[in-house]
């Protein structure tokens, strides 16, 4: 039994909890239903809790009165811990990027040092709030550097250099607003592990703020971390989110460096590589080309997705800066000042890849430090990435390979390769299992020997001099020839066979003339209400799992492809596809629905994705699919934003019928499935044909005849 102080102090911490605030959108996630019902509530009842922020368009809502108001109304849905959590931080009073930071602060405690974690919170708030500084800074210290027994690294001269104190939170720091999202993410700890907790809390912030963070694809981070090799320091200068030395964190003796101009991502990055590893961590924030934290680190590999087409880059207070040791970047070429940066982190021998702008391999001003990087040996291979790898999507971006020169090679020449023939249709990126093959195959038979035997379409070394004219353009697109004619004539002539049959088929498929008949008036229900009667079960992707599946994406769904996306792999139950769920994408205002087939099972169910599991004794499939991409169902079940549209899944309607009236209709949708991938077929293989006569007809392998 608590005492009178633990009593008095927990209604404190209830105080407090009062503080996270929910929108009426959250309420409506909270308690099943549609933002309208929500509206409608506020209006009937009188006891309603009264807004305690936000706008008089969009108000918030003390959580605590929220949730207490409907567990009295019977309306509270069995949420989620996750759910309930994401609300909790979503809703902090000093915002969520605040949120995150302490909570890594309570989930790195519960990982290195669970048993003191249990001492403090079985205590008072006030007392859970009080001590926990102390104990984190018994936690922070080995881990993040600021009295790691490697605290120094040699300078250039070979004198010991101080590295900054980096530790990821500011000296003063109060923790009682956060308590209830602690204990509520400790809670979450102990269902999927302290790093799967704050993974899924991290990624559930980015999904929600898009625009507000550029991120690297993991795929792309593992493919720029395995082209620059094993390291024991590894330096990203802007790194964001953490993803690229998330990738190269797999050796517990590695120390990372990181640094980023948004001083609360680099704290984000402390926590979630912390998390993910035992090296020691140190994470810095400041701008990195105007106030370096590590001047005088001297990094095995240095990997980094800089800023693209910064103006204000320092070009005036940086003129005279030492890094510029193969010229003085242009104001238009920040790229090229975060390439010299990198080099000039490098100890010799060591490497760096950097994600660049395609532009910067092209662009007149920066031409001579272009050549003197190809000159003394610093750039080791250029990669033309393909379209869809990584933001922006449209753009086909580039890897940049240097190494910092020992000496000057006799006879230098150049690794260019091409990966754009393995883009995939639709937003689904790019086919990374062949882009890996591809790429790091190139580069480690290149990086052996120094040369490499053409592979026509994708990769040659070209010697340097061929590169040094006027224009010192080494995109790999004007120097590697293309494959021919889409690998011959006679692989046209297969490709127009192809397209002949898959016509004739879709002919076939065409749906038969309509009948016109009166608006029927069926009665309806919702999935949500399906959901609750057992009907159906709804499942939200977008987590790990124990081991690396396919992952179908939300692009996957929209352009009928198959499982193209990845997920990490963490002790995480990731959401499994069945033969006949109901895959349906929230985010677009597209009116998708996907039937899973046997093709597709067992793959695991990606971000922004619903999974509908009917029971086949109550629904069937193809009728709940079909009904759920009817227009008109989607717009009222969908909530309008300025730069997004979002599903609300549980308010989509469907007709009450019986089985055997759902299996027609079915039937028709299945049909109609069918029609539509063949048409895309169709289209694709359309395509492939044009552009491979263009080519044919421009390099002379076909004639006009």
């Amino acid at each position: 039994m608590l005492d009178a102080h633990e009593e008095q102090a927990r209604g404190a911490g209830a105080v407090q909890d009062n503080a996270t605030e929910v929108t009426a959108a959250g309420i409506a996630r909270l308690a099943g239903v549609g933002r309208a019902a929500v509206s409608n509530w506020r209006r009937r009842h009188a006891d309603f809790p009264k807004p305690v922020g936000g706008t008089e368009t969009s108000p918030s809502f003390a959580l605590a009165e929220v949730e207490a108001w409907l567990r009295r109304q019977g309306k509270l849905a069995e949420v989620p811990l996750r759910e309930r959590v994401w609300q909790q931080l979503a809703g902090h009073p000093e915002g969520p990027v605040t949120a995150l930071t302490h909570t890594g602060c309570a989930l790195l405690l519960i990982h290195d040092r669970p048993t003191v974690w249990l001492e403090l919170s079985a205590g008072s708030d006030e007392r859970l709030a009080e001590l926990l500084p102390a104990a984190l800074e018994q936690v922070m210290a080995p881990r993040f550097g600021t009295t790691a027994p490697h605290a120094a690294r040699p300078g250039r001269d070979g004198e010991a250099a101080p590295l900054p104190p980096s530790g990821p939170l500011p000296p003063s720091v109060s923790f009682l607003p956060s308590v209830p999202l602690l204990r509520g993410a400790a809670e979450l700890a102990a269902e999927l592990g302290a790093r799967q907790a704050f993974e899924f809390l991290l990624g559930r912030h980015l999904d929600a703020n898009p625009r507000q963070y550029t991120l690297t694809p993991a795929e792309l981070a593992r493919l720029m971390a395995d082209l620059a090799g094993p390291a024991r320091t590894v330096l990203d200068p802007a790194c964001g989110t953490g993803a690229l030395l998330r990738a190269a964190a797999d050796r517990p003796d590695r120390e990372l460096y990181a640094q980023d101009s948004a001083a609360e991502l680099a704290a984000l990055t402390a926590f979630r590589l912390a998390l993910h590893t035992s090296s020691t961590v140190r994470a810095a924030g400041g701008d990195t080309l105007r106030a370096d934290a590590y001047p005088e680190l001297l990094a095995d590999v240095v990997l980094c997705h800089p800023p693209f087409n910064e103006r204000n880059w320092g070009h005036d207070e940086l003129a005279y800066d030492p890094r510029w040791e193969y010229g003085f970047p242009a104001r238009t070429e920040s790229e090229l000042a975060w390439v010299q940066h990198a080099l000039a982190r490098l100890r010799d021998g060591g490497t760096a890849v950097l994600l660049m702008p395609p532009a910067a391999a092209s662009r007149r001003s920066g031409r001579r430090i272009r050549a003197d990087l190809l000159r003394r040996g610093a750039l080791r291979a250029v990669v033309a990435l393909p379209v869809g790898a990584a933001p922006p999507y449209n753009i086909p971006l580039h890897l940049w390979v240097l190494r910092r020169p020992a000496t000057t090679p006799a006879q230098p020449e150049v690794l260019l390769a091409d990966a754009g023939q393995f883009a995939t249709e639709g937003r689904g990126g790019p086919d990374w299992h062949a882009v890996r093959d591809a790429v790091l195959g190139a580069w480690r038979s290149f990086d052996r020997a120094g040369t490499l035997q053409e592979r026509p379409g994708l990769a040659r070394s070209v010697p340097v001099i061929e590169l040094l004219d006027d224009d010192v353009d080494f995109s790999p697109a004007r120097h590697l020839p293309p494959p021919t004619a889409a690998d011959g004539a006679e692989q046209l002539t297969e490709v127009r066979t192809r397209l002949g049959e898959t016509l004739r088929l879709t002919t076939d498929l065409t749906p038969p003339p309509v009948r016109p008949a009166q608006p029927a008036r069926w009665p309806l229900t919702t999935v949500g209400e399906l959901a609750r009667g057992g009907a159906l079960v709804l499942r939200t992707g977008g987590h790990g799992g124990h081991a690396r599946v396919p992952v179908l994406t939300d692009h996957d769904v929209l352009a009928g492809t198959a499982p193209s996306g990845s997920l990490p792999e963490s002790e995480e139950e990731a959401v499994l596809t069945r033969p006949g769920d109901v895959v349906v994408p929230v985010l677009g205002g597209g009116a998708v629905a996907r039937v899973i087939d046997d093709a597709t099972a067992g793959a695991a169910l990606g971000r922004n994705l619903v999974l509908l599991r009917p029971d086949p004794a109550a629904l069937d499939p193809w009728f709940l699919a079909g009904f759920l991409r009817g227009t008109a169902n989607n717009r009222q079940a969908s909530s309008y934003a300025s730069t997004a549209t979002r599903l609300d899944v549980r308010r989509l309607h469907l007709p009450r019928l019986p089985l055997e009236d759902q299996r027609r209709y079915g039937a028709r949708f299945r049909a109609l499935d069918e029609f539509e991938r063949m048409l895309r077929h169709a289209s694709r293989l359309g395509e492939q044909l044009v552009r491979g006569m263009y080519d044919g007809l421009t390099d002379g392998t076909v004639t006009p005849d």
